[in-house]
């Protein structure tokens, strides 16, 4: 299917799904600066054939989805919690956009950011999400899932003027926080952030997605109160959001915690077969 636009929570979201209407819903929610592309065509293709209807969608202030407005400060959005919109206002969306496709209830899993809005939508809207996974992410708390120093200042530097400056900070930025257990995959990486600049790069947005994140409460008590299936995934070597976010995460759950040896912050291709059968196993979807 090919992309298409819905208003929910008054805005716009581009959204794209896979795979049979018939099959339970999967929600994928994909995390900062990222739009929904960065969830592989393959391997949307895959949880298809794994037996899902696939939902993925740009969050607002990336790709092709609303682009807001409002200045944020990010000193004041850690220390008062003062920023445009929040990681709640995000889940909202993910809500609405379920309601103006007609999904009661779907499976959800989200990525870095994404978890966070997962884990948010859960907290809110229990009764809309089946199964959680919740990959490279955290709980809100400060204490931990800390990023390392050179990882949070790539997160900080400015963003990119021209195409090429923008192609040139993803594969660095990659080379820095990705998998240093796998292969270092140029060419799609390359071709994704060519994909991603061509669909509209938004530095004001990146800055008031940050926001979001770094205003965040912590979120532990209200996914202590859940009580449905879990998985959190985490990169063994995550320099972005330290393994202890991961940990935190599904001690609150009570949920399954999948570390991956050599993962750092993004999903490779060779544990794609492994993310895919834990999101499948959680959500009791075989085929």
């Amino acid at each position: 299917m090919s992309e298409q636009k819905i208003e929910a929570n008054g805005i716009t979201l581009c959204h794209e799904t896979f795979g049979d209407p018939a099959d339970p819903p999967l929600l994928l929610v994909m995390g900062l600066a990222a739009p929904m592309i960065w969830w592989d065509d393959e391997f949307c293709v895959a949880l298809a054939a794994a037996g899902f209807r696939v939902v993925r969608f740009d969050n607002r202030d990336v790709g092709r989805s609303s682009w807001l407005s409002g200045r944020v400060s990010l000193p004041r959005a850690y220390l008062l919690r003062s920023t445009p919109y929040s990681i709640g206002d995000l889940a909202d969306d993910a809500t609405a956009l379920l309601d103006g496709l007609g999904i009661d209830t779907a499976h959800v899993a989200g990525a870095s950011m994404g978890g966070m809005i997962a884990q948010e939508l859960a907290i809110r809207r229990p009764d809309r999400v089946r199964s959680l996974t919740s990959i490279m992410s955290s709980t809100g708390s400060r204490f931990v899932g800390l990023p390392s120093f050179r990882a949070a200042v790539a997160m900080l530097a400015p963003g990119p003027r021209t195409r090429e400056e923008y192609l040139t900070r993803q594969l660095d930025t990659f080379r820095l926080i990705g998998s240093p257990g796998y292969p270092f995959d140029l060419e799609r990486l390359r071709e994704r952030a060519e994909r991603t600049y061509d669909r509209g790069v938004n530095p004001a947005g990146v800055l008031r997605q940050l926001g979001a994140v770094l205003s965040a409460p912590d979120r532990t008590p209200g996914l202590r109160r859940l009580s449905l299936p879990a998985l959190v995934i985490h990169g063994s070597r995550d320099p972005l959001v330290g393994v202890s976010g991961g940990r935190a995460t599904a001690r609150a759950l009570r949920g399954d915690l999948d570390v991956v040896p050599g993962m750092g912050h993004d999903l490779p291709r060779e544990v794609w077969p492994r993310v895919i059968a834990g999101i499948s196993r959680i959500a009791g979807v075989t085929r």
